[in-house]
This record gives C-alpha cells, structure tokens and sequence, in this order.
C-alpha cells in the first residue's frame, strides 16, 4: 500500500501553502501544485523514504542466514 498526502486550493499559491505544510511534517513532494482544469488546483506529498534500498550483496538472505 503506497500512502500519498494530497492538497486542493482555489489557485497556486494556495496549493503551495499547504504542500509546504505537508514538507514541514516531514513528507516529501510527489507533484507539484497543478490545475485540474477547472476544478481547482492539486499537489501531492509522499512519506519521507527512511531506508536505503537493497545494495545485492547479501542475496536476498535475512539476518541469521548461513550459507
């Protein structure tokens, strides 16, 4: 399950404000405030990625794993 933060406004500057609110707690901006074509305008933030991804070297085994 993917988590994604999502802030509508009236016009551009309104999105902004609230993505800088969703950045302020800790979430990192997945797209930028856009125009929904007359429905107003939308910005997405995401969870901050905390882990790094897998580096291939320990061949997909858990920890504990001989062999």
């Amino acid at each position: 399950m993917a988590l994604r933060f999502t802030v509508q406004g009236d016009d551009e500057a309104e999105t902004a404000e609230g993505l800088q609110l969703l950045v302020a707690a800790g979430l990192e901006v997945a797209r930028r405030p856009t125009d929904t074509i007359g429905n107003g305008w939308m910005a997405r933030a995401v969870p901050a990625r905390t882990t790094k991804a897998p580096t291939g070297d320990d061949h997909g085994r858990g920890p504990g794993v001989s062999g």
